[in-house]
C-alpha cells in the first residue's frame, strides 16, 4: 500500500523532543557508587560465555550472520567492559548464502553459541556454523590474529573442557547430552569417542558450560520447555552418572516475554503480511535469565553471566552473585536462592579500575581509516563497493528488491531502554533507481530514506509489517538530509523522522510495533543502506555523523535522595501508608497526608533506610510475614535495604539482612510483608513500586 505524505509537521514524541547530538554517555551497569544494575549491556549480546585468565575477564558472544564475527569483550571487574576483538572479519566459505548473493542468505544462522577457553598458552573459541560444522579459532593474543580451524562434525551449542590429563572434551546436544573427545590439533573430533553422558528425558536441555571444580564435573545448561531456566548437573566422572537440579528460575527482573513475529517463510519480498500479537504481560517464556557461564573472581566469589530474551532489543547479559549450597552453585544469595538482585555490589576485585566504561562508542563521524568496532555488516560485504572517503561512508548501490536483500548494509545494535539514532545522508552520487537511508533490520523491517526517481528525489517511509509506504517529493538544495529513528525498546515501538536543516525534525509514518523473532535470531538493528530497485548497479550514497542519544543512560537521579515522596504500589496503584497502629499498609490514591510521605536515609553504596515524614522508621520483625513490616522511633532498628532500580521511577526494596523484598498482596488485604522473592513479569505481584515526589 502506497500513500502520498501530505502533512509533514507533527508533534515530536518525547524520545525525540530534543535534537540528538553526539554524546559520551552510554549505558553501563556501573552505578558509580560501588553497585551495578542489570542488564550489563542494554543491547544484544547472545549466548555469553565467560573466561578468566589471571586478572582479566573475557566474554564471547554470538554474532549469527553479521561480520566481523564472534565478538569478544574484556573487563577487569566483570561490570565495565570493552570490545577488543572479533575472531574473523568475514566468513571464509565460497558460498553465496554467506554474502547475500543470488537469492541466498543465512539470516538467523551463521555462527552462534561460542565457547571461549585458555590452555596451552593460547585462546580457543569454539562455535558452530550452520551447514559447515564445528569451528575453532585460536590465538596467542586475545586481540588476534586468529587462526581458523574447520573441525566439521555435527557438534553445536557446545562447551569444551581441557581436562587435567590433557584430554579435550566437547559437551553438546539438546536433551540427550553427548561428550566427544577432540583432537589436540583442532582438526576434528576423535572417531568413536562420542558417548551419551546424560540420557534424554532428564530435563537438562542445551547451551552447555562444563567446569571441573575441586575434582567434580559441573555442567551448567539451560532448558526452554516450557520456559527458560538454568540447570546444574554434577558427577565425579566426565562420563557420568550425573545428578542435576535447577539453580535459577523465574528471575525476569519484572520483564514479560516479547511477542514473536508471526509470518510464513523467511525473508519474503514486499507484500508479505506479518503479524505481531499483543504481548502477554504475565508470561515468562525465555525472558528469565537462563543460558550462560559462571566464573570465580580473585576473592573467591562466584558469578553467573546469563542471558535473557529482552523484547525487541534481543538478548542481553546479566551479572548475578552465586552461593554454594550443599555442593551446588546456586544463583542468588542466602535466603533467596534461585533468584538474583537487579542491583548488587560490584565484585570485590583488588586494584580494579574505578572508571565507568561502556563496551562501544556508538557515535561515528567516519573520519578514521577504519570503522568503529560497534559496526557489523549484514552478511559478507562486497569490499569494492564501499569505502571511507572524505570523512564519509560511501555505499555503492547494488541490485535488491528490499532492505533485507540489500548487500553492504552496515549495522549496529539498538540500545535501550530508549534511544535516538540520527545520521546525515548525502544524495549527490545517487542515480535513477537508487534507494538509501536509515533502517531497522528485523522481521518485519522498516526504513526511511531517499529514492532517486529519474531526476526527482522522493522521501520514502516503509514498514514491512503492513507493507505500508508513504512517499513525499523532496527538494534537497544542499543534496543532504538528516534521518532519525527513535525507539522505545522496553515498550517495543519506534518512529522515524527527517530534517532538511539538522535542527527541525518532522515525523513521517506511524508509530511502529517492534518484536523479537527467530528468523534473524537478532533484535532490532540500525542499518545504513543503499541499493538499486531497478536491478542494476547504480550510483552511491554517503553517510556522515551517525549519533546515538541515550536519555536513560544517566541514572544518577533515579534514587530520590533528599526528596519527600509517596510510594505507589504498581499492583493496585495505591500509595503506601504508615499506620498509627504501627504497620505498613496502603490507602486510597488521593491520600496525600504526611503518613504517605517518606524520605530516604542514605547509608552509602545504594543502601538506604526508609523514614516516614512523622519521624518513624520502617523495620522488620520476625520472619517478615504479613504484619512484620512495622514502624519504630528507634533509628537503630531501621531495616537496611539495597535500592533496586527498575528505571522510570520504579524500584524494589531488598533487605540486606534476608535478601528478600518488601511487598503487599494486591488481593488478600493483608498488610505489608518482607517475604517476596522478586518481581513477576508484569510487575504486579505487589513487590514493585513507583516513587513520586511530593511538591510542597
Amino acid at each position: 500500500m502506497k500513500r502520498l505524505f501530505l502533512t509533514a509537521i507533527c508533534t515530536l514524541s518525547l524520545a525525540c523532543a530534543t535534537n540528538a547530538q553526539a554524546q559520551t554517555m552510554s549505558w553501563t551497569a556501573d552505578n558509580g557508587n560501588g553497585t551495578f544494575t542489570n542488564p550489563l549491556f542494554y543491547d544484544e549480546f547472545s549466548d555469553p560465555d565467560i573466561l578468566r585468565v589471571g586478572d582479566d575477564y573475557y566474554l564471547a558472544g554470538t554474532t549469527m550472520h553479521t561480520v566481523p564475527g564472534l565478538v569478544i569483550l574484556h573487563s577487569k571487574d566483570l561490570v565495565n567492559w570493552e570490545n577488543i576483538s572479533y575472531c574473523f572479519d568475514r566468513f571464509d566459505f565460497d558460498d553465496d548464502a554467506f554474502s547475500l548473493k543470488n537469492g541466498k542468505e543465512i539470516y538467523g544462522q551463521g555462527i552462534w553459541a561460542p565457547c571461549i577457553r585458555y590452555a596451552n598458552g593460547q585462546f580457543y573459541v569454539y562455535s558452530n556454523i550452520n551447514g559447515k560444522g564445528l569451528q575453532c579459532y585460536t590465538a596467542k593474543d586475545i586481540r588476534g590474529p586468529w587462526e581458523h580451524h574447520n573441525m566439521k562434525g555435527k557438534i553445536y551449542d557446545l562447551s569444551v573442557l581441557f581436562d587435567d590429563d590433557g584430554k579435550i572434551y566437547a559437551i553438546h546436544g539438546y536433551g540427550e547430552v553427548h561428550c566427544t573427545e577432540l583432537k589436540p590439533d583442532m582438526s576434528g573430533p576423535i572417531e568413536a569417542t562420542d558417548r551419551v553422558i546424560i540420557p534424554n528425558g532428564s530435563a537438562v536441555g542445551e547451551g552447555h558450560h562444563m567446569y571441573k571444580i575441586n575434582g567434580m564435573y559441573y555442567l551448567i545448561s539451560t532448558d526452554y520447555k516450557p520456559n527458560g531456566r538454568t540447570i546444574c548437573s554434577r558427577s565425579k566422572s566426565i562420563w557420568g552418572p550425573y545428578e542435576s537440579c535447577v539453580i535459577t528460575a523465574d528471575e525476569t527482573f519484572g520483564y514479560h516475554a516479547a511477542p514473536l513475529t508471526q509470518v510464513k517463510g523467511r525473508i519474503e519480498p514486499d507484500g508479505t503480511m506479518f503479524g505481531i500479537p499483543e504481548a502477554d504481560k504475565d508470561a515468562t517464556a525465555c525472558s528469565n535469565i537462563h543460558q550462560g557461564g559462571i566464573v570465580q573472581d580473585q576473592s573467591g566469589q562466584w558469578w553467573a553471566l546469563l542471558m535473557m530474551d529482552f523484547h525487541s532489543i534481543g538478548r542481553t547479559v546479566t551479572l548475578a552473585p552465586m552461593t554454594w549450597k550443599d555442593g551446588w552453585p546456586m544463583l542468588g544469595l542466602e535466603g533467596n536462592l534461585g533468584r538474583a538482585p537487579r542491583t548488587w555490589f560490584k565484585p570485590n576485585i583488588p586494584n580494579a579500575p574505578a572508571t565507568k566504561t561502556a563496551p562501544y562508542n556508538r557515535n561515528e563521524n567516519f573520519d578514521g581509516k577504519q570503522l568503529g568496532r560497534i559496526w557489523q555488516w549484514n552478511h559478507n560485504p562486497e569490499d569494492k563497493m564501499w569505502q571511507l572517503k572524505g570523512g564519509k561512508l560511501r555505499l555503492n548501490s547494488m541490485p535488491a528488491d528490499q532492505l533485507m536483500w540489500a548487500r553492504n548494509s552496515l549495522t549496529q545494535r539498538v540500545i535501550g531502554p530508549s534511544s535516538t539514532a540520527t545520521v546525515e545522508l548525502y544524495t549527490k552520487g545517487m542515480k535513477d533507481g537508487d534507494v538509501a537511508g536509515l533502517g531497522n533490520i528485523n522481521v518485519p523491517c522498516s526504513w526511511v530514506g531517499i529514492v532517486k526517481d529519474g531526476k526527482q528525489f522522493i522521501l520514502r517511509w516503509f514498514e514491512q509489517a503492513k507493507n505500508d509506504t508513504i512517499d513525499q517529493p523532496m527538494e534537497l538544495p544542499k543534496q543532504k538530509i538528516w534521518l532519525r529513528m527513535c525507539g522505545d525498546y522496553d515498550d517495543d515501538q519506534a518512529e522515524y523522522y527527517y530534517s532538511i536543516d539538522g535542527e527541525h525534525f518532522y515525523k513521517i509514518g506511524c508509530t511502529m510495533k517492534l518484536s523479537y523473532q527467530l528468523i534473524t535470531f537478532q533484535g532490532s538493528r540500525h542499518a545504513l543502506f543503499a541499493f538499486n530497485k531497478n536491478g542494476v548497479n547504480g550510483g552511491y550514497a554517503e553517510f556522515d555523523n551517525f549519533t546515538v542519544e541515550e536519555p536513560d543512560a544517566d541514572r544518577s537521579q533515579n534514587i530520590p535522595y533528599g526528596k519527600t515522596f509517596r510510594i505507589i504500589n504498581l499492583a493496585n496503584g495505591r500509595p503506601m501508608v504508615a499506620m498509627p497502629h504501627g504497620l505498613m499498609y496502603d490507602t486510597n490514591s488521593k491520600d496525600n497526608s504526611k503518613l504517605t510521605h517518606f524520605r530516604l536515609i542514605d547509608k552509602g553504596q545504594g543502601k538506604v533506610s526508609l523514614q516516614c515524614e512523622d519521624g518513624r522508621y520502617v523495620w522488620v520483625s520476625g520472619l517478615g510475614l504479613a504484619g512484620d513490616v512495622r514502624l519504630t522511633t528507634d533509628a537503630s532498628k531501621a531495616e537496611e535495604f539495597l535500592w533496586q532500580d527498575y528505571l522510570n521511577g520504579e524500584f524494589m526494596l531488598m533487605s540486606l539482612r534476608t535478601h528478600l523484598y518488601i511487598g503487599k498482596s494486591p488481593t488478600t488485604g493483608s498488610p505489608y510483608s518482607m517475604d517476596y522473592k522478586g518481581a513477576d513479569p508484569a510487575r504486579r505481584n505487589g513487590a514493585v513500586f513507583r516513587w513520586e515526589e511530593v511538591v510542597k
